[in-house]
């Protein structure tokens, strides 16, 4: 009863094939469907008196796969096929649109030849499955590749993260959707910190196509420091890297849900839509911070360099671990109570002052940097206003490295200085090149902007949309815009205003408070002293040693699975 044995996932003579077929319901042969595949919609129609109530048409965008098997009784000479869409649908309990679960499966039983049936299962099961991979969610202007097909992915899943529910979140709601996927994976369970880091800079990468983490920001951390450091550094950066929010803060999760401009999602909705975009294997380009301690350690970052209040709320709740993500509300109540104020000496390349580098300066294989977006703050009353507040510097508990060192005054020309990367004895570099950055203890080029203000409450630079899953603290922010957008606030804001600049960046909202103790930058590098003598710095969530720290942005250097 097929009419066309066209492959849908084809164009013939500039028209787009079409199959065509009739089945029955797998659980009842009295119900039958006509069925037709295009390429970018399965369209299923009850036969009934009043077939114009019974139209459902699948987007195949929304498809994850689709596969052919037997039944289980021996006798039934039918073969099944069903396909797995997971389309945008209104919520039971709440307002709004999430991604669910919908099965739409059929019994082939044209003739009594059992092979002759699972044959054409098959073929209608290829057909979806093809059609499906030319139909994954784009973004208008993006630019993607597709990982390998079968993609062979490892999962790397922290089973303490977040309140110790990252494993039971993958096996109950991302291993199902893996397996209609025909996705292979090897899980890997970790067992001690760094425990990741060490793994994958030994690892074979030939044998994986993608490594996927299942837990919070912190395991990405270990994995791309562990990829940074390897000989092959700048063919493992290249491995598209994976995020399954199992954490308490699902940072990066939330950014890359938020790229596929889908509708908010948060807890396992979240996790679904980044299961979901695993699936369907797209990838895009992200960038890293390169970022020097005053040990001369380099350490690479996705997300993050926070110092000041944000980086207080995150390490001191970690005793709130066990309430999930409720914790980082807890922990800013508390901080707020006692709110802090730190000294300390701030520096920075604007976007616009950055310096158009010579071909082949730089020795990485980055791709050069996107367009810019349009400022978001343009017009922000709130640029470098001279703090009038007394000084209100704290002490506390936390152990540190005082700094003294008073190297943020400009040098008398704009040379940088430029600091060379490791080789190893073949000449190949050992990481990418941070020729924006001078030595730490050399002075700025006259091209950086030096900050006047010393008495600060946080300052915070983000290279991500999201600092947490209900936290868009960088409305204009993308995975591969070349930017750190810099966020500080000076000393002299109250505490309510401070909470509700908080409150107000759960919608992204913060930058049009109006409030002239926040300053917002779009920078290429960055410098940080601090001066009082105790506090705390931390990296996409990770404390780091208490000191000078400086870091420069390499657009596009690794690679992220999106939608």
């Amino acid at each position: 009863m097929e009419k066309d044995e066209a492959d849908p996932s084809r164009q013939r003579n500039g028209a787009v094939g079409v199959l065509y077929g009739e089945f029955t319901d797998p659980l009842d042969d009295r119900v039958r469907y006509s069925v037709s595949l295009t390429e970018s919609v399965l369209t299923v129609q009850r036969i009934c008196s009043s077939p114009g109530r019974s139209k459902v048409l699948f987007n195949l965008t929304d498809c994850v796969g689709c596969r052919a098997y037997r039944g289980p009784d021996s006798a039934d000479v039918g073969a099944y096929f069903a396909a797995y869409f997971y389309p945008f649908k209104r919520r039971w309990m709440s307002a709004g649109v999430a991604r669910q679960r919908v099965e739409q499966g059929f019994r082939v039983a044209l003739v009594q030849d059992p092979l002759a049936n699972l044959q054409e299962a098959e073929r209608w099961a290829r057909a979806i499955r093809d059609a499906s991979v030319l139909q994954a969610p784009r973004r208008e202007g993006a630019v993607y590749a597709e990982v390998r097909r079968p993609c062979r992915v490892m999962i790397l899943v922290n089973p303490h993260s977040g309140r110790g529910q990252a494993l039971q979140l993958f096996t109950g709601h991302v291993q199902g959707m893996l397996t209609e996927a025909a996705v292979p994976y090897t899980l890997v369970i970790t067992e001690h910190q760094n425990h990741a880091r060490e793994l994958v800079r030994k690892a074979d990468l030939s044998q994986c196509d993608a490594l996927v983490i299942m837990s919070g920001d912190g395991l990405l951390f270990e994995v791309i420091n562990g990829l940074m450091e390897r000989e092959d550094w700048q063919e493992a950066i290249q491995t598209p890297l994976g995020i399954l929010p199992g954490g308490s803060g699902n940072a990066l999760a939330a950014s890359v849900h938020h790229y596929s401009q889908s509708p908010p999602a948060w807890n396992e909705e979240l996790l679904l839509s980044c299961g979901f975009m695993l699936c369907k294997g797209l990838i895009g380009s992200m960038d890293l911070v390169s970022i020097h301690l005053a040990s001369r350690q380099r350490l690479f970052s996705f997300l993050s360099l926070a110092w000041g209040f944000v980086a207080d709320v995150d390490i001191e709740s970690e005793k709130y671990r066990h309430v999930g993500a409720i914790r980082f509300l807890m922990g800013t109540l508390v901080r707020l109570a006692s709110l802090r104020v730190y000294q300390g000496r701030l520096a920075y390349l604007p976007v616009k002052e950055a310096p158009t580098l010579p071909k082949g300066s730089i020795k990485s294989n980055q791709p050069p940097s996107t367009p810019q977006h349009q400022s978001l703050c343009s017009s922000l009353p709130c640029r470098l206003i001279p703090n009038t507040s007394p000084n209100q510097n704290s002490r506390h508990n936390h152990n540190s490295t005082n700094s003294n060192h008073n190297t943020l005054t400009n040098s008398s020309n704009n040379a940088i200085t430029t600091k060379r990367p490791e080789t190893q004895s073949d000449g190949k570099t050992r990481a990418p090149e941070d020729s924006l950055l001078p030595g730490l203890d050399q002075p700025i080029p006259d091209s950086w902007t030096v900050v006047k203000e010393e008495d600060f409450v946080l300052v915070l630079a983000i290279y991500q949309s999201h600092l947490a899953e209900d936290l868009w603290t960088a409305p204009g922010a993308m995975a591969d815009d070349g930017v750190i957008h810099l966020f500080y606030v000076t000393a002299g804001i109250s505490r309510p205003a401070l909470l509700r600049l908080f409150l107000a960046m759960e919608k992204g909202g913060h930058l049009a408070c109006g409030c002239p103790h926040l300053v917002y930058e779009k920078v290429k590098a960055l410098r940080l002293e601090p001066i009082s003598p105790q506090g705390m710095i931390t990296v996409d969530g990770e404390m780091v040693e208490y000191g000078p720290v400086q870091a420069q942005i390499h657009p596009g250097l690794a690679k992220f699975i999106c939608g």
